[in-house]
């Protein structure tokens, strides 16, 4: 299942500067992960100063 970026993103783009496979990108007030293109990785959670990043 691919990671989902909740309303507490402040839109910094530090989750898609550390995506090894450019799933997450900026929409519309907060960025969003394409669960297609997702690989659960992890890599975005860690990055995100808020926790806006869940499983």
């Amino acid at each position: 299942m691919a990671h989902k970026i909740s309303d507490e993103c402040v839109a910094c783009g530090a989750c898609a500067a550390a995506c090894p496979v450019n799933a997450i990108s900026e929409g519309d007030g907060k960025y969003v992960v394409d669960a297609d293109v997702c690989i659960d990785c992890g890599a975005c959670e860690g990055e995100c100063p808020t926790g806006a990043i869940t499983e």
